[in-house]
């Protein structure tokens, strides 16, 4: 089977209005289209979810036991979410958005946009939600690493190390 993509992402966040304001903002900035923004009740709890991109991306909060916890990228689980842009102006624009805006509504950033070894060209910017979950744009021009002429699986850039992420 051939893969066409990663259908969705369900986030878990702490604090759900304060989490809903910064995904929404991130997402409109994406042009993806929210598809539920469900407050929630007695029986359900709060849902905001956005689509396009060929993805979606859905953000509840956590269960009450877990309100206190915060996001660790190296606990079992998610690492970070990376989302994939269609030029490096457009993480250059990303990085003024996120500045002006994400910034205000709880986000950190890790890295501003940079060049990386894990694809030629590689170019990305890094930086947290309000729950300090990471979350990466990048950039690879082309077919990257399924390139013509690339030998996978790759030799690692440094003897018997992969390059690892902040």
């Amino acid at each position: 089977m051939n893969l066409a993509g990663i259908a969705h992402i369900q986030l878990s966040v702490t604090d759900f209005p304060r989490s809903r304001a910064f995904y929404r903002a991130l997402c409109e900035h994406f042009e993806m289209q929210c598809q539920y923004d469900d407050p929630g009740d007695e029986d359900e709890r709060p849902a905001l979810y956005y689509i396009g991109g060929k993805t979606g991306l859905l953000i509840r909060p956590v269960n009450p036991e877990h309100a206190g916890a915060r996001f660790h990228q190296y606990r079992p689980g998610l690492h970070h979410l990376c989302f994939r842009a269609r030029g490096r102006e457009d993480i250059d624009a990303f990085h003024a958005f996120f500045q002006s805006t994400l910034a205000a509504l709880g986000g950190k950033l890790v890295h501003a946009p940079r060049e990386g070894a894990w694809a030629a060209g590689y170019y990305s910017i890094l930086f947290e939600d309000p729950d300090g979950i990471r979350l990466e744009i990048n950039h690879v021009p082309g077919k990257g690493n399924l390139s013509e002429g690339v030998q996978l699986p790759l030799s690692p850039r440094v003897p018997g190390r992969v390059p690892e992420q902040e």
